[in-house]
């Protein structure tokens, strides 16, 4: 009792804003009060909210929206305000965001550079055709044009980061003339049909039978066949473009780190071995950034970067307008102009609204350092998380770059039993304490901590002794 009285009080003289969320307060009974983390500080109140609530919301999108849309808790959030790495539902609550970043954010929630750019541009012009000239659409793929290697700067502009892999695989067939492509399993490239055939995710809701899609052996450190030995992994491509094409591919589609798939951060050698076997077959290279780019991984501006490899077509988007609907394929002059063969036609991608919110994001990551923030933060969370390793058995593996980080939960270190459902009881826990975390993996065990760029040491800190807690109360 005296536990729950001290709990209260703590409770109480905490302003709205940094709170605990009522159910919080229960769950809490079960946590030493003289340790609960406290959120850092936050200079920002939200307005009250009063719009409709948590339960009427679920009614309206149960009878309303589709039924395969889930939810991440057993009570879903009302999420109404956000503010840089934090959200805030709808009595004010403050939560930490661990997640959101790899979703759409890379810079925060209503940053507000990027807010100002997208209210200016809107009120100047929000859509002219592109066989018209704007010169926010122009400068943005100029500035995006500069951020790769080699002869990669001829940029296309879509709506997500779907339609950029769809349009990616479309080019190395027409570029080609072949029209088997290769992708490797655990990976995810998007929710139309293409992608989802590229996705590979076998008894997964994403697998969709396509043909003349081949998916490759996981290059996975962690459970794999082969441990880090990237380039036996890269024999199994051979043997599919020997045994299972007519011995030519369009292309080879991969991740640098497979967000969905649990930040798996391919094995290393692989992605040169690949690119040597592929170039063999008169194939391309497709590198999706759509997760790991935008400086995400600290290290590079690009996850395919750390692999020491320069593809032939790239494609983007989620973070790229934090928060704005926009995605790109970037390539070269050349392959760029085998699209003159075809009727390409983009009604939104590229408008003047998102292009410009694109711009003030490469100019925000640039203004803030937070390539270096990400490289700073991500690395001291990773040890940290080393360290939470060896204090908790269910953590079987740390991994990722940057803010681009994977937990993975298991039942037993040897057997690497999937955690599946500690997990989510994990979650719960760690929301009720403040913290929003993802999962991901093939097995739905894995953390994926992937907040905005602008997390701080001290979100960091506060993030740890949640998961801490979390974890010692499966």
């Amino acid at each position: 009792m005296h536990r729950v009285l001290l709990l209260r009080r703590l409770y109480s003289s905490v302003p709205p804003s940094r709170r605990l969320s009522q159910s919080a307060a229960v769950a809490a009974d079960r946590i030493d009060a003289s340790v609960l983390p406290i959120m850092p500080p936050f200079d920002y109140t939200p307005p009250p909210y009063l719009g409709p609530r948590a339960a009427e919301i679920v009614r309206k999108r149960s009878e309303f929206l589709s039924p395969s849309i889930s939810y991440l808790y057993k009570n879903p959030l009302n999420i109404v305000d956000g503010k840089m790495q934090y959200l805030f539902d709808e009595d004010g609550r403050r939560y930490l965001d661990a997640f959101g970043g790899i979703a759409t954010v890379s810079c925060g929630h209503c940053h507000p550079d990027i807010v100002e750019a997208i209210i200016n541009q809107t009120k100047r012009l929000q859509h002219p055709t592109v066989l018209y000239l704007n010169h926010a659409v122009a400068d943005f793929a100029e500035a995006l044009a500069s951020k790769f290697p080699g002869d990669l700067k001829v940029v296309f502009f879509t709506n997500s980061g779907t339609e950029a892999n769809e349009l990616a695989m479309m080019i190395a067939r027409v570029y080609t003339g072949c029209h088997d492509i290769i992708s490797v399993r655990n990976a995810y490239h998007g929710n139309a049909a293409g992608s989802m055939g590229a996705t590979a995710q076998s008894n997964w809701k994403f697998n969709v039978i396509q043909t003349g899609m081949h998916h490759a052996l996981n290059p996975d450190q962690y459970r794999g066949i082969f441990g880090s030995a990237g380039e036996k992994y890269a024999k199994d491509v051979e043997e599919i473009i020997d045994f299972g094409t007519s011995g030519r591919v369009a292309g080879f589609i991969s991740e640098a780190i497979q967000g969905v798939g649990g930040v798996m951060e391919l094995a290393p050698g692989y992605l040169p071995a690949v690119y040597r076997t592929i170039k063999k077959a008169g194939g391309l290279f497709i590198a999706d950034e759509v997760q790991a780019g935008f400086a995400r991984t600290g290290s590079h501006f690009w996850g395919f970067e750390a692999h020491g490899v320069v593809p032939d077509i790239v494609t983007s988007a989620k973070g790229a307008g934090n928060g704005i609907p926009i995605g790109a394929v970037v390539t070269t002059p050349e392959i760029a102009r085998v699209l003159t063969q075809r009727c390409y036609f983009n009604t939104f991608g590229g408008n003047p609204v998102c292009t410009a919110a694109g711009h003030a994001v490469l100019k925000v990551i640039e203004k803030e350092n937070l390539q270096e923030n990400a490289l700073v933060v991500g690395s001291y969370l990773k040890d940290q998380l080393k360290a939470l390793q060896d204090k908790h058995d269910i953590i079987g593996d740390v991994r990722g770059r940057g803010l681009m980080l994977g937990v993975e939960l298991v039942t037993d270190r040897q057997q690497k039993t999937p955690a599946k459902t500690e997990i989510l009881h994990a979650m719960e826990t760690m929301k009720d304490m403040g913290v929003l975390v993802g999962k991901g993996g093939f097995y739905g065990n894995v953390f994926r901590i992937t907040p905005p760029l602008c997390f701080s040491k001290e979100d960091a800190d506060f993030f740890l002794d949640v998961m801490d807690i979390a974890l010692s109360k499966i």
